[in-house]
């Protein structure tokens, strides 16, 4: 027994000492145990090591080709749903050759067409020149030197001249993926549209846009009642360009545009503050390269461009015949699926006002030098009178002066081939429709 009551309290706080430290070096133990268990847990049952990271995954790369003549927004829908599957996607783009062996001649040359379709926005790389056919050797180069994972067309039956399935080889190896076929559009029924200069795909003006293009005595007059286009360059084709003797016309466009397609198309951006915003209108009419190249200008012009599209009645009351060839819910999209865009306004005022200068924060208006030949209202005012004033238009020079009326001379020069071709195309897409199975679309 210790006498000493000094010592005693000593030993006594020292005990006391001891316990705590042991209590909390079993808490600290228990509180790193369980945060072990829980990051576990959310690891998928890894456990915490040291090691290095894991490597990062492969990219899913796809590849969809096509020929891609007379580019509409079907195509490009198609290339946006592709995209969808994977990470990167390669689009092989075929040459004039084998368009013309399987399907017969093209309307766009070979150049034009690639580089239409390196514009848009969904497309990572282009193959240029890859053949018609997907054999099991351009599989192997596809798979060997792009690393592709996956095939992708649409659920259409794509035939050779020989009438044999162009991926035949690709399924029989396990790597196609079916996609969505668009409704309502393809390159057949566009060429019908110029062969049969038929109006029923326009749609109807807004009643503010019909009174500010017509005059009081002419403002219920329907466009299928004004006369055709008679003089300028392209005049000795017009007796060809009527509706052609024996042609059946191409199944009828039921194209439903919804809030749902628009957005999937568009960029969703809009101009950051001190952004420099660029405006360029037009019909945009059967997209060429000759407008590609022209918004790439625009583009680089400023940080933001917003493209203005006049809807059908606009159009047609300053070009005549039957144009658009394209209504505008399916201008806009092919506008839209452009890398260059940021915004577009459907059903864009004619005239470029101040007030729509203000609202939008424009900065600087532009228009091409090459002016469509069909302008039949030369003596309209200005459209853009107001941005001249301001001292804030711009023309810049057209690098290409491919037009529509350009694009359906080409038609015109091989007529009996077309309509060949559009009979056959034709009956295949009866044949589709008839035994058509519902294919969700990405």
């Amino acid at each position: 027994m210790d006498n000493n009551p000094g010592r005693s309290a000593f030993s006594r706080l020292l005990l006391v000492f001891d316990v705590a430290l042991s209590t909390r070096a079993v808490y600290g133990f228990l509180k790193a145990y369980f945060r072990w268990r829980l990051t576990r847990s959310k690891d998928g049952g890894a456990a915490l090591t040291a090691s290095a990271p894991a490597e990062p995954r492969k990219k899913v790369r796809i590849y969809l080709d096509g020929c891609f003549d007379l580019m509409h927004y079907g195509h490009a829908n198609a290339i946006r749903q592709a995209a969808s599957l994977g990470d990167e996607l390669i689009v092989g783009v075929c040459s004039d050759e084998e368009i013309t062996k399987h399907k017969g001649p093209p309307v766009m040359t070979e150049e034009e067409r690639y580089e239409t379709v390196e514009a848009v926005k969904w497309v990572d790389h282009v193959i240029r020149g890859v053949p018609y056919n997907v054999t099991p050797e351009f599989l192997e180069t596809l798979v060997r030197d792009y690393e592709i994972d996956y095939v992708v067309h649409g659920d259409d039956p794509c035939l050779d001249a020989s009438g044999r399935d162009v991926y035949e080889a690709v399924k029989q190896a396990g790597k196609f993926r079916t996609i969505a076929r668009t409704e309502g559009v393809s390159s057949t029924d566009i060429v019908g549209r110029m062969l049969l200069c038929t109006t029923s795909h326009h749609l109807p003006p807004s009643r503010s846009q019909s009174a500010e293009l017509d005059g009081p005595e002419d403002a219920q007059s329907p466009a299928e009642e004004r006369p055709m286009l008679t003089n300028g360059p392209t005049a000795k084709s017009e007796q060809s360009q009527q509706p052609e003797q024996g042609y059946q016309q191409p199944r009828a466009s039921c194209f439903l545009p919804t809030s749902r397609r628009l957005m999937q198309f568009s960029s969703g951006s809009k101009p950051r503050p001190g952004d420099r915003v660029i405006y360029a209108d037009g019909a945009w009419d059967m997209l060429t390269v000759a407008h590609i190249r022209f918004l790439k200008q625009c583009r680089e012009l400023g940080d933001f461009l917003l493209v203005g599209i006049h809807d059908d009645h606009a159009v047609n009351q300053h070009r005549g015949r039957n144009y658009p060839i394209l209504n505008l819910h399916e201008r806009t999209l092919m506008v839209l699926s452009i890398r260059y865009v940021d915004e577009v306004i459907i059903g864009a005022p004619w005239k470029v006002t101040e007030d729509m200068i203000k609202t939008m924060n424009i900065s600087l208006v532009i228009h091409g030098t090459h002016y469509d030949e069909l302008n039949i209202r030369d003596g309209d005012d200005d459209p853009y009178e107001v941005p001249k004033r301001l001292g804030i238009f711009r023309e810049i020079p057209s690098s290409s002066d491919l037009s529509v009326p350009k694009i359906i001379e080409r038609i015109v020069r091989n007529r009996e081939r077309y309509l060949e071709r559009q009979q056959r195309k034709g009956t295949q897409e009866a044949r589709y429709y008839a035994d058509k199975t519902h294919v969700e679309e990405l």
